[in-house]
Parts: structure tokens; sequence; C-alpha cells
């Protein structure tokens, strides 16, 4: 499909309002009612070819408009309302009057305010030059006068945006699940005719589920077929609506909290919700992930023509049991791999020698840095690799001096017995002296010890959320969220070198806004390279390769125990932003020559991994791969995989749909000579070695 700038316009006549990407066309018409409708989202369509509004069950018993692109309680609506509000006298939902349209370069803002209440929204549109994805949100304001007597609004719902899909012959919903050491798997189901809720109720973006869904007819392929996808740049709690009624209306609905909040919106205020992105493509969800990439790549990532560095982190060679020497012999011997970035994990600070203490006490403990940690840090930086240091800013341990002096800091309800998980507690960022603490420790950190990267984890969730005292108590959902993001631009922006890894306790708080602030994320605590395969085809459905962390570790596997060769392990974690875990002064002189090997091939496929187009390749009998193409299309790299092995079946070639069938192709190991025709059409042999745990890096080279 020819490609055309992005565009946004708006005809006052039609009340139409059209965003135009390179290969898609929403348009939103203002209702009778004074309601923004949705009109379409899909292939271009001229103004005179867009629908009007109409309900399929034109009925006494339906509103016969079309869907909402914010839904509301009012009116003969029975869908999910992504606004819910209560007046003072009792009153519930909006009637709005549309009240006119602002555009400024690619943003289009509709204005609506509330026939008989100080109640106005804008529902905002953002697109991008040369990005399918139109980003959405919302801004409430109550246009009371402070000190007039106008009381609070209750908000009891506030989503970003509803969308709509048009009508399929079925419909099929893609999305996240899992859980700790087992997130991002990817299921895809029929949609049933009723209302599927996707949410976290645990102040945290969630290993079981993440806010980023598909939605197809049932028959879209990897590369074929058209795909509608969301993603909500959203850090802490969240909420998505997919409601399919009986006679063919799909929609869905999203945004920050969870059922059974409600915040007070005060006269003069305004609250804006994070942004709900979606985009369209004809292309499967092989385009559609391509398409998030980019947008992630343009828009989102800090740094992305920035190589993610080859890192080593600490934890699961000595856990605790840290301390200046030790980690120095580790420095030396990963310096030798030709590791980028050395990171300190837990265990070097406070009373920390177990996770029951120290957590809060962010200064190092001296039994095993009797002269803090600079000269760890000098050591680093003399073999030329960057300084990196473990952090969970957000968390507290009741054994420790910060939890001494402030117990009432903590996210807490003052007549319910504090559930502890992995001993610790979590601190209330929505406290403005906390956020300010925080801050001024990572600072400090950052600026004494010359640190390069900081890993901030967060390995526990919301519980007991109270606010003891505070007027609108449920307002620490959505501000701790909004500290941790700020504490992280601040230091960024007072550190310009300084990068960041996002974890939590694994992909627990993997979202578009966190990587807004961050260079990677921790992918799951779980690096089994089997169970990584999974794992990282799911974070691909979404996430570029540049923001995945990972690691190679030790074998057999600390958490599956499972036992698998050094080059498998390589190979799948060269999918990503290449790291290494492992107790290095366990390994052996082979072992270690293998990986400081391993590592340069690495470097040299870095650029089409980290910054090349991605494309998922799946053979049979367990072969899958990932293909890595140059911008340009001259140089190619693929990691292939098959855990297991059936004795009598080769694997099959695998087809290659991102090449030229009209160029030819050289294997770069083997110097033999392709057709592109023939490795879309045929595919190419896999070239796997014998047996279990089979893995190949393959690098093609375009011949002109």
């Amino acid at each position: 499909m020819p490609s055309a700038p992005s565009a946004v316009s708006f005809d006052t006549a039609l009340g139409l309002a059209v965003l135009r990407t390179p290969n898609s066309v929403y348009a939103v018409r203002v209702g009778a009612d004074g309601s923004p409708r949705h009109v379409h989202w899909g292939p271009e369509l001229e103004a005179p070819e867009l629908p009007h509004p109409h309900s399929p069950a034109d009925s006494s018993f339906e509103d016969e408009a079309a869907a909402d692109e914010l839904g509301i309680q009012t009116g003969a609506r029975f869908g999910p309302a992504g606004l819910q509000v209560r007046f003072p006298d009792g009153t519930v939902g909006a009637q709005w009057r549309f009240r006119g349209h602002r555009i400024d370069g690619g943003e289009l803002r509709l204005h609506l305010t509330d026939r008989r209440y100080p109640l106005t929204a804008d529902l905002c549109y953002r697109v991008h030059p040369g990005s399918d994805v139109i980003e959405r949100w919302t801004e409430l304001t109550h246009t009371g006068t402070p000190g007039s007597g106008s009381g609070p609004i209750t908000v009891q719902r506030l989503d970003s945006a509803s969308w709509t899909a048009p009508p399929l012959p079925d419909y099929r919903l893609g999305h996240l699940v899992g859980g700790w050491s087992s997130e991002f798997q990817l299921h895809r189901d029929r949609l049933p005719v009723a209302e599927t809720v996707l949410t976290s109720r645990r102040g945290l973006t969630g290993h079981h589920a993440s806010p980023w869904l598909t939605l197809d007819d049932g028959t879209a392929t990897e590369e074929r077929g058209d795909v509608w996808s969301t993603a909500l740049a959203w850090s802490g709690s969240w909420r998505i609506t997919v409601h399919r009624d009986p006679v063919g209306r799909t929609t869905w609905t999203g945004g920050f909290g969870h059922e059974g909040l409600s915040w007070a919106l005060q006269p003069g205020e305004t609250m804006s919700t994070p942004v709900f992105a979606g985009l369209y493509t004809p292309d499967g969800f092989g385009g559609a992930s391509r398409a998030w990439h980019d947008h992630l790549r343009s828009t989102v990532l800090p740094g992305p023509d920035r190589d993610r560095p080859v890192l080593y982190n600490s934890w699961e060679a000595t856990g605790f049991d840290v301390d200046q020497a030790g980690q120095c012999r580790l420095a030396d011997l990963a310096a030798g791999l030709g590791v980028e970035l050395f990171v300190l994990d837990d265990g070097w600070f406070g009373a920390r020698t177990d996770d029951r203490a120290g957590l809060g006490d962010w200064t190092p403990r001296p039994e095993a840095f009797p002269d803090g940690l600079r000269p760890l840090a000098d050591h680093v930086h003399g073999h030329g690799m960057a300084f990196g240091v473990w952090v969970e800013p957000e968390m507290v341990n009741a054994d420790s001096d910060l939890y001494r002096a402030h117990p009432d800091w903590v996210i807490h309800a003052p007549t319910r017995d504090a559930t502890e998980l992995r001993h610790q507690l979590v601190l209330n960022l929505a406290r403005p002296e906390v956020e300010a603490l925080v801050h001024s420790t990572l600072d400090r950190l950052v600026t004494e010890n010359d640190v390069d990267w900081l890993k901030w984890d967060a390995n526990r969730p919301f519980t007991e959320a109270g606010w003891a005292g505070h007027p609108d108590p449920d307002r620490l959902w959505i501000d701790h969220v909004r500290a941790v993001h700020r504490i992280m631009d601040r230091l960024r922006s007072d550190h310009p070198g300084l990068r960041i890894e996002a974890c939590a306790g694994g992909g627990g708080r993997v979202d578009l806004a966190v990587l807004a602030r961050t260079d990677q994320a921790w992918t799951s605590d779980n690096t089994d390279p089997v169970d990584r395969i999974s794992v990282q085809h799911g974070f691909s459905q979404l996430f570029p390769a540049q923001s995945m962390a990972a690691w190679v570790t030790d074998s057999p596997n600390g958490i599956t125990g499972r036992s698998t060769p050094l080059r498998f392990r390589f190979h799948v974690a060269m999918a990503g932003a290449l790291g290494l875990g492992g107790d290095l002064t366990r390994w052996t002189r082979e072992e270690l020559a293998e990986a400081a090997d391993l590592v340069d091939q690495y470097k040299r496929i870095r650029p089409l991994v980290q910054h090349g187009i991605q494309y998922r390749l799946t053979g049979h009998d367990g072969l899958t791969a990932v293909h890595y193409a140059a911008r340009d299309g001259a140089e190619h790299a693929l990691l292939v995989w098959r855990p297991t092995t059936r004795f009598g079946h080769p694997p099959a070639p695998l087809r290659l749909p991102a090449l030229d069938p009209a160029a030819r192709y050289r294997d770069l190991e083997t110097g033999r000579l392709h057709g592109g025709a023939a490795l879309r059409s045929r595919g190419i042999d896999p070239g796997l070695p014998a047996g279990d745990y089979a893995s190949r890096l393959i690098r093609l080279r375009r011949e002109d």
C-alpha cells in the first residue's frame, strides 16, 4: 500500500475529524447529541465513503448512534463506560455539548462541555510523521471556581480512550499473560460475546498481564491479515475492558486504575490520563510488531540510535555475598570477555546480608566496601567498562534505619495488618517528602560514585493500599507512579550520561511509559534459554529487541535446573540486548574463550539486532527463529533454535519473507550463494548441529 504523510483535518460542516497515517485512516464524527462517535479505523477511505454513525442494534433498547470515542453513562448506553463521574448532588454521568476543536500540527483536540455541570473534557489525538500509531488521551477539568462553594466531582473511572473495531465475521483477541519467571506468554483466543477484562490491581504493570492487545477476525497470520492493536503507556494499575455485543459491535476502553477506586476532582483542577496508543495494519501480527517497534524507536525510547552495551551482572555469581575484592575479580573476568558494562547487584548497602534487612539505607555496607563504592567504580572504569549499581528505591525493609525513622512513609492501612512480601514494604512516593528523599539519595549515589547505569528494581506489588488522613487516599495509585516517572526524568536530566534499566522482579513493570525513561527492561528472572524463547517471543509483539535485556547464565539453570550448552544460551540471549550473569570464576578456560568469541559475534550483529527490522519465523518440530534485516536490506542475521530433536525429522527450511526476490545473498559462514526468490519461497536450510538444544547464527549479505 502506498504511504502518505500523516495529517489531521476537521470538516466543521460535517463535524468530521480525520486522522491519516501512512497506511490507515481514523475518522470521528460529532453526533447530534454532542458526543464524538467513532466512524472508521482501517484502510484509506475518501470522506464521502465514510459511513454515518449507525448501530447494528437499531431498536428502542439500544442507542442507535455509533460507539462513543469515550464511553459515558448517560443515554441508552449499556456497554462499559470509560468515564464515570458523580456530581455533588448525586447526579452521575456526563451529557456533552461539543464546543469546538483545535489542531496543532499532528495533534487534534475535541473540546466538550457538560450541558449543566462545571465539567469539560478534551479528547486528544496525536499522530507522528511516518508512523501508523495514533496516540490518544483525555483531559478532564472541573471548571468551578475554587472557594465558590462548588464541591468536588467524584471521578469513578477516567479512561484514556475507547476504541472500536469494524464489523468482522469473527473476532480474535491476542494478549500477554504470565507470572513471575513466565512473563509475556502470548495467547490468541476467540473473543467471547461478553465483556472481557484485562487488568492489574497491583500498583505495577504486572507479570500476569500486559496493557497491550491485538484484535483480528481469526484468520490473520504473522505476515498477512488485518490487525488492530493498542497499548497503554502506564506503569501502575490499569484496566482494559473489551466488549463484544451480540449484534456485531466490538469496542474496548482502557486507562489507569482498577475497579473500586475513585478520585476527587477539585474546582479548577484538571486530571490527565496516560496515552492509550493504537495502530491498524494489513500486514499481520509481524507487521503490527514492526510498526510498534518503529514507533517506540522514533517517539518513545531515549537514545534509540545508541547501542545497548554488553553487560555483566553479579547477582547470580554472588547473591548477597558481595565484597570489593570479589566484585573486582568478576570485573577482571568480564572485561576479558569483551563486556562493556559491569553492574553490581543486591547486597552492597546498609545491613543487607539477606533479603530481610537494609532496603531504604542506600549507603555502602562497611564490611564489604570499607572505602565505599568508589574504588570498585574506579577499578571497573579502569577496564574501560561502564559501572552500574542495582537499587530498589521504592521499597523498604522493616529492619532498616529509614523505616525505624519513618514508619508512616509506607503504603499501609493503620487498622490492617501489613503484608510483607519478600520481607519488604512499599514506600508511598505519592508523599512529596518521600519522593524528595528518594531522588536526593539516588542523585548522591550517582554523583559520588560516578555511576553510569542504575538497575531500578521493584520486587513487590501494593497491598493494604491506604493513605491515612489524606482527603483523597486513592490518589496514591496514580501519584506514586508519576513520582517514579518524575524521579527517573530528573536523574536523566541532571546526569545526561546516566542509563537506567527497568526491573520489577523480572518483567513486572514493562510498558510504554517506563520505556520512555529507561534504556532497556529486565525481561524475566528466568534465564533458562528454552523458557526464554517463548518469553522473548511475547515481548517482541510490542517491544523492540534493543529494549529487551537477555542474559547468559550458568548451567544447570538456577530456576529450572535444566542443563544447556553455552552456545545455545548465547544464541537465545543474542536476540536482545546481550548480558552475562553467571559465576565467571567457575567457568573453565575453554568456556571463557568460547564466551569471548560469542560476545564478539554478537557485537558484529548488534547493529542488526538492536536497530534493524525484526521478523519472527516458525518452522516445524519446535524450530523457531528471529530474522533481523538492515534498513537498506544489505545485511541480515538469523538466530535459529531447536530445543529438542526427533530422530529422523530434520528441520524443514525456513522461509525468509524479508528478502528481495530479485537479489542474491551470500551466507557469510559457508560462502554459499542463494537466490532471494528461492529463500522466500523454499527457504534456507538452518544447518543445525545434531542433538537437542541446537542453534545457529546465520549471516547473509546481499550481493549487488
